[in-house]
């Protein structure tokens, strides 16, 4: 069983930038591919970066590519988004996730452990 904590969302203007951390306590961090999701107001939740075991895969969707960046500390059981040049539809709740699939899986379905989420707010 892998817990995962969310920290770092909050209010950040268009053009700002936010670092997003996600730690996990339990099971073997390492082993696990790691994902954010995110779910805007009313929508569904969407894969937005993820990172194999080791860091050396990672898939963004197209809507943060060149703008976010996951990384992964396996030594601190940690995973971290950093958001750039944030935009107003960034706006959502952000949700860390855990996979034993290899790779770096796009879809929710494959993601085994989620966090509570961190509500992100980008104002125009």
């Amino acid at each position: 069983q892998v817990h995962l904590v969310e920290s770092g969302g909050g209010l950040v203007q268009a053009g700002g930038s936010l670092r997003l951390s996600c730690a996990a306590s339990g099971g073997t961090f390492s082993s696990y591919s790691m994902a954010w999701f995110r779910q805007a107001h009313g929508n569904k939740r969407d894969f937005e970066a993820g990172i194999s075991w080791r860091g050396g895969i990672t898939n963004y969707a197209d809507s943060v590519k060149g703008r976010f960046t996951i990384s992964r500390d396996n030594a601190e059981k940690s995973v971290y988004l950093q958001m750039n040049n944030a935009k107003p539809e960034d706006t959502a709740v952000y949700y860390c996730a855990a996979s034993r699939s290899l790779g770096a899986p796009r879809s929710e379905s494959s993601y085994d452990y989620w966090g509570q989420g961190t509500q992100v707010a980008v104002s125009s």
